[in-house]
């Protein structure tokens, strides 16, 4: 049977499965996934992330930290529900410690804003994450609970998140994995007070280049590098050598892919991750590669295309339909960012493709070599990929600029 059949198999049969959440192989780890409403991408066996999070939250007996991009709630929204048990939590004595990106405010709902910053005891920071790297953000999304329970995901603090979005995070319950994710946090949360103290914010010591073990089983990366603790891997370094294992096939999904940074008024080349796809293709190892409709601007379409006339490549870009309760703006989109490397390595992270996020921005990446976590990442990929709302795309095509803000 071919490996795209045995996934589709696989995600049927996960259709027809009773079971409250799908089991991997290494302990510690759960994959959480939002369906968008209203579309045929079921996934029965895996939690969503809102009821991961009450449970999270209302479990917490000492301190919850959290960093995010950017807070968006909506009145009778899941987000409010989530919010209610931080405030519960905090009634409880609860210790929490909310950090987000400064930037985040002009996205951030301001009623959702004052609510958060008026939850009892609440130490609520904005760091300006352009301070340290010239040019970053907070684009992290996570939470650790008691030191003893983590979050990672591409879900914003945001209701469209829990509902419109197509979004894939893991819940870590793997002790040195957690302790990773709370030094990563305590390191910017120790970055905000300098920053506003107009202090500057050192680096870290780093090891040499390419000494960081990409054979464990289980491991955390980050970025920029500059500011990752000891025992965390560089994003940026260690993504072109996973690609460079690849032997077989490489199934991607992204928002964003581009070969191009950002700066101000122009969008310089960024190759680092586009060279190692390409090396990859070359050596002969099939790329499915997913992005969303919204990477159809102009100048990445133009990459995505130049990509696509490589044998052995496959693009396809996702449009998900409206919905039917009218238009939502920063919504029905996929913001998944996933990879699965010869069915043996998944990775679950926070980042888009392109430049500004693994080398400027503040993001993190869970990278598992669990076969049964693989297959399953590699199944939630197969079954938008062979959606009706996946089309390959035309390279003789004038794609129109996407609706994001407004129709």
């Amino acid at each position: 049977m071919r490996p795209s059949l045995r996934l589709l198999a696989f995600v049927l049969a996960s259709l027809g499965s009773c079971l409250a959440r799908a089991d991997f192989a290494i302990p510690g780890f759960e994959l959480v996934h939002t369906v968008p409403v209203e579309t045929a991408l079921p996934t029965p066996d895996l939690r969503e992330p809102v009821r991961v999070w009450r449970e999270l939250f209302d479990g917490a007996e000492r301190e919850i930290a959290i960093a995010q991009f950017y807070v968006a709630g909506q009145d009778g929204e899941p987000l409010d529900e989530v919010i209610a048990r931080l405030e519960a939590a905090a009634v409880r004595g609860v210790k929490i410690r909310f950090l987000m990106e400064d930037k985040g405010q002009k996205l951030s709902v301001p009623a959702t804003l004052e609510r958060l910053k008026k939850i009892p005891g609440i130490e609520f920071r904005l760091l300006d994450y352009n301070k340290l790297s010239g040019n970053g953000i907070i684009h992290a999304k996570y939470f650790i609970v008691d030191r003893e329970q983590a979050f990672v995901g591409s879900q914003n603090f945001d209701w469209r998140a829990l509902k419109h979005i197509h979004e894939t995070g893991l819940r870590v319950s793997e002790p040195a994995m957690v302790a990773k994710i709370q030094a990563i946090f305590e390191q910017d949360w120790q970055a905000q007070a300098l920053v506003a103290a107009g202090k500057p914010v050192p680096s870290l010591p780093q090891p040499a280049a390419d000494s960081f073990d990409i054979a464990q089983k289980a491991f955390l990366l980050s970025s920029p590098k500059a500011w990752n603790p000891l025992g965390v891997g560089d994003s940026e370094e260690v993504l072109p050598r996973l690609l460079a294992q690849a032997k077989q096939e490489v199934r991607v999904q992204v928002m964003d892919y581009a070969p191009l940074s950002y700066a101000p008024g122009r969008r310089p080349f960024y190759a680092v991750i586009d060279n190692a796809l390409r090396a990859a293709v070359q050596r002969g190892v099939k790329v499915k590669l997913m992005v969303s409709n919204w990477n159809t601007e102009e100048p990445a379409i133009d990459h995505l295309k130049s990509l696509a006339m490589l044998p052995g490549i496959e693009i396809r870009i996702v449009t998900l339909p409206q919905a039917s309760g009218g238009f939502v703006p920063f919504a029905r989109v996929i913001h998944t960012k996933t990879m699965v490397i010869d069915g043996e390595l998944a990775w679950v992270g926070t980042s888009n493709w392109s430049g500004g996020y693994f080398d400027k921005s503040r993001n993190l990446e869970i990278v598992l070599r669990d076969k049964a976590m693989a297959d399953r990442v590699a199944a939630l990929h197969e079954q938008t990929w062979s959606s009706a709302y996946a089309a390959p795309i035309d390279v003789m095509k004038h794609y129109p600029k996407p609706a994001k803000a407004a129709p």
